[in-house]
């Protein structure tokens, strides 16, 4: 009972969100300097048809009333056609969504396990040369732009190697290199979180406890202190996950990975108007599914967090 009230309250406000969402796409077609029809027309395009095009995308009509046409054509499931490709925008999407996924969820995952485990071991061996490596790799990690390190792997493992293919979707090890670029920039954060936890948990009265009841060493970290120390770290990957899921747009910029954020790119330099508002919007579902799978995730690792509805 108590879940069901959270989650219709939580529902409630994702709703509002996505309407305040939609007055920003809506709005974001008034507030950019320029035509938007006299761009995807072409500046050689003559006034009839750029009138056409703003009549087709209901640039004439005012704010409220496109607001409305928005929000309608959302309830039946279409976000637009592409100015761009003259497709359908969800039809688009959906054909990057898998990509996307499959990218973010990889990375995802290598930034847990690695970030996890190198985290408890500095936090295990606190003031040792251990924790000053995983620090320095830590801060390496955050500082490294994305893209040079893609050139980089791209370079090793793609051109001198040859053990990788160097960009695109076309064979199972492609996602290898693009996870990878994701997945180093996480293992940073992840690893300096889970250490910054696992060092306050450890110091806890009830792993001393533990600790001089005789329990192994391992049990004492990985049982009792790592569930404890879970929840900030649960806190991250949610927020890097559902940023992820929005496009990485430079790892798939530089490995040509046709996900969404790819998409995004060429729409925003193509100045394809609803395809973009289609991304933001998209973007916005899965941020908010993420967000509310995380908090739930805090009560399947620490029973003692309650949620309240």
């Amino acid at each position: 009972m108590r879940f069901a009230k959270y989650l219709g309250k939580r529902l409630i406000i994702s709703l509002i969100t996505l309407v305040g969402v939609v007055l920003v796409l809506v709005l974001m077609t008034k507030l950019i300097p320029g035509d938007p029809a006299r761009v995807i027309a072409g500046l050689n395009a003559s006034d009839q048809e750029v009138a056409r095009i703003r009549q087709s995308m209901g640039l004439d009509q005012p704010v409220l009333i496109q607001f409305g046409h928005f929000i309608l054509n959302l309830l039946h499931g279409n976000l637009g056609t592409s100015a761009r490709t003259g497709n359908p925008v969800v039809g688009e999407i959906a054909t990057r969504l898998p990509f996307t996924l499959e990218l973010a969820i990889c990375g995802t995952l290598i930034g847990i396990v690695f970030g996890v485990l190198l985290g408890v071991l500095a936090a295990v061996r606190k003031g040792t040369w251990v924790e000053s490596v995983v620090s320095a790799l830590g801060v390496m990690g955050i500082s490294m732009p994305v893209y040079w390190l893609g050139l980089l792997l791209i370079i090793l493992f793609a051109v001198q190697l040859k053990w990788l293919p160097v960009a695109g979707a076309s064979t199972v090890n492609s996602i290898v290199l693009p996870a990878v670029a994701v997945g180093v920039s996480l293992v940073a954060v992840i690893s300096r979180v889970t250490n910054s936890s696992m060092i306050d948990v450890l110091g806890q009265d009830y792993v001393r406890s533990v600790r001089a009841k005789g329990s192994p060493e391992r049990v004492a970290v990985f049982t009792h202190a790592l569930r404890n120390a879970l929840i900030p770290v649960i806190t991250v990957v949610g927020l890097e996950f559902g940023t992820l899921l929005g496009g990485a747009v430079l790892t798939e910029t530089v490995f040509g990975w046709p996900g969404i954020g790819q998409l995004a790119v060429t729409s925003i330099q193509a100045r394809d108007y609803p395809m973009v508002q289609g991304i933001v919007f998209v973007f916005a579902i899965m941020f908010i599914i993420v967000n509310i799978i995380t908090d739930v995730m805090y009560t399947v690792v620490d029973p003692r967090v309650k949620l309240h509805g």
